[in-house]
């Protein structure tokens, strides 16, 4: 985790959760903006204790006309990533490696869960989690999944607190290519971005 993270983040650095960014302005969205040449698709991730099996937190990764994330009370942030209400914009490849790496750590994996859609679907899931606003703190799987069961082919989706349900719920839908990323890091998340942070400051 710790140097793939310190390879591929260039500019910027991890904080912690409890210094949310400001609201971005629309001049710094417009200048990280990321289109990517794949197939318009979802992404869910789950992050996984490998001791009890249980979730632990739940993201959306929305391929759209722009490719964005949807961290509700999420607390992945960096310098030069402008976020509006949980929702992270410039989610380029290596900013997208950058957070797997630093969610999947020795107690913890990533179940990354991919379903194509249609650029309407991928649309709409873009705009539900631009008007979603801020998310609570314990209420990511509730608020991703809330958004999802609005979508064309999600409607079996019900809302649940625990992300490994969500997981499963998601993975029952026909289409989901599933796989489960893990990395042997032997440090805590705030060992992470004190190193992270003091690699950024020696480039």
């Amino acid at each position: 985790m710790l140097r793939t993270a310190a390879l591929l983040i260039c500019m910027a650095g991890l904080t912690a959760c409890n210094n949310p960014q400001p609201y971005a302005t629309d001049e710094q969205v417009s200048a990280v903006r990321f289109v990517s040449d794949e197939p318009p698709s979802l992404t869910l991730f789950t992050m996984i204790n490998n001791t009890s099996g249980a979730g632990a937190h739940t993201s959306l990764l929305i391929n759209a006309s722009e490719r964005v994330l949807f961290d509700p009370a999420g607390n992945f942030y960096l310098q030069n990533l402008p976020e509006r209400n949980d929702v992270l914009f410039g989610f380029s490849d290596p900013v997208l490696q950058a957070y797997i790496s630093s969610n999947a750590r020795k107690e913890i994996h990533v179940w990354q869960q991919t379903i194509e859609v249609t650029p309407e679907v991928a649309e709409t899931a873009y705009r539900l989690a631009l008007s979603n606003g801020r998310v609570a703190a314990a209420m990511c799987t509730q608020s991703t999944a809330r958004l999802l069961q609005q979508l064309p082919g999600f409607e079996s989706i019900r809302p649940v607190f625990q992300p490994d349900n969500l997981g499963l719920q998601f993975e029952a839908i026909p289409g989901v290519v599933g796989e489960r990323i893990y990395e042997d890091d032997d440090v805590t998340y705030s060992e992470a971005v004190a190193a992270t942070n003091a690699a950024l400051i020696e480039q």
